[in-house]
């Protein structure tokens, strides 16, 4: 109503100097006809007036309050209940405040129930996006119906590893055997995956086997490792078999990586490649970099993971860069001095040419190397 009433009156203050100024020239036709450029100037009184007339109109426009009918690309989204609760208990990541529609999304749910079906989807997403830690919420997430009641050997039956993926999670495929099909290199066809990291074909393989000969050639030990981007965490599958911890740092990308992991009784990390690396300072013995730390990653982003990856490792501990791939031209002027930076010892450096479509296509080579951090 008062916003009704401020817009009639600048439009009555906008007709009256209208008007004031139309009864002047009239007037000064009327008395005196002539041409426009001889005409006489506005007197100051009315001048005066019309200033008045204006200043009141500016104030009216500028202090008008906002509309009673709130436009939908402005309106302002309620804050959920939960999320200002929580956020008096611990601190937001300040990237979560750069994504309110999806934080708030995330936060949307009722208390003491089951979570939303999308709520993976929507984690995934925020944390992608920076939003890392999430916020902690009140209700339940819903579980495979039928958890194993032991982990079998392999060869793994499609029945255990099934029924225990919630498959509405994910929309192109219900069973571990399609997820294989379609994509034949993401490590699905568990069965098949027992041969990695164990032969040696080319130089630019190394063995676990032949990695832990390293080791014990230089009076180190390999105890604990980060398997960084280490989807269905086969490499520390491997790594079990010799008494050797891995945890594996792992995105899903809309197919179950993290339940993987898991169903191998490993542990999976829900960790992108931007965030800092949640282990305290010098105890890793590993951390191998594989097919998920590349070309394509902003080079200060690559810069920093190095240097975390430093702040976990002890002294005398190893970094595998396992089949990183880059641009020839880039590896010996951007990322072999990037990796130098480190001052690590070399013990193993080798480049071979890329082969497949990309590979031949953008001159691109793979490195796989092992560096030692000094003590």
């Amino acid at each position: 109503m008062g916003f009704t009433m401020g817009l009639n009156l600048v439009l009555v203050l906008a007709m009256v100097a209208t008007n004031i100024l139309s009864l002047y020239h009239l007037s000064s036709r009327v008395q005196s006809p002539k041409p426009p450029s001889d005409q006489q100037p506005v007197p100051d009184h009315l001048l005066h007036q019309l200033n008045t007339i204006r200043a009141t109109i500016s104030h009216l426009t500028r202090h008008q309050p906002p509309s009673t009918t709130p436009s939908p690309t402005t309106t302002k989204p309620s804050v959920p209940q939960d999320l200002l609760l929580y956020s008096h208990l611990s601190p937001i990541a300040s990237s979560c405040h750069n994504h309110p529609d999806l934080l708030h999304k995330y936060m949307s749910y009722s208390p003491y129930s089951l979570c939303p079906l999308d709520s993976d989807l929507l984690a995934e997403s925020l944390i992608l996006h920076g939003c890392h830690p999430l916020p902690r919420r009140r209700c339940f997430s819903k579980t495979p119906p039928k958890p194993p009641s032991s982990l079998p050997r392999n060869p793994f039956p499609s029945s255990f590893l099934d029924s225990n993926v919630i498959w509405n999670k994910y929309p192109t495929c219900r069973s571990f055997s399609c997820l294989a099909k379609q994509n034949p290199s993401l490590g699905f066809d568990l069965n098949n995956e027992i041969s990695k990291f164990m032969t040696y074909k080319t130089e630019l393989d190394l063995p676990i086997p032949q990695l832990l000969q390293v080791a014990k050639s230089a009076d180190s030990v390999i105890r604990l490792g980060i398997d960084i981007g280490g989807a269905t965490g086969t490499f520390a599958a491997r790594m079990k078999q010799y008494n050797v911890t891995v945890v594996t740092t792992t995105m899903n990308f809309n197919v179950p990586n993290n339940e993987v992991v898991a169903m191998r009784g490993l542990v999976p990390l829900h960790v992108p490649l931007q965030h800092r690396l949640p282990v305290f300072d010098g105890v890793v013995d590993l951390v191998r970099c594989g097919h998920a730390v590349n070309r394509w990653m902003p080079l200060t982003m690559m810069e920093f993971l190095f240097y975390d990856v430093d702040r976990v490792l002890r002294g005398g501990g190893y970094l595998w860069f396992d089949h990183f791939f880059s641009k020839r031209v880039d590896l010996d002027k951007v990322f072999g001095p990037l990796i130098g930076k480190l001052g690590y010892k070399k013990v193993k450096w080798a480049v071979g040419n890329k082969t497949d479509s990309s590979g031949l296509k953008n001159g691109e080579v793979y490195l796989t190397a092992l560096l030692q951090k000094p003590v």
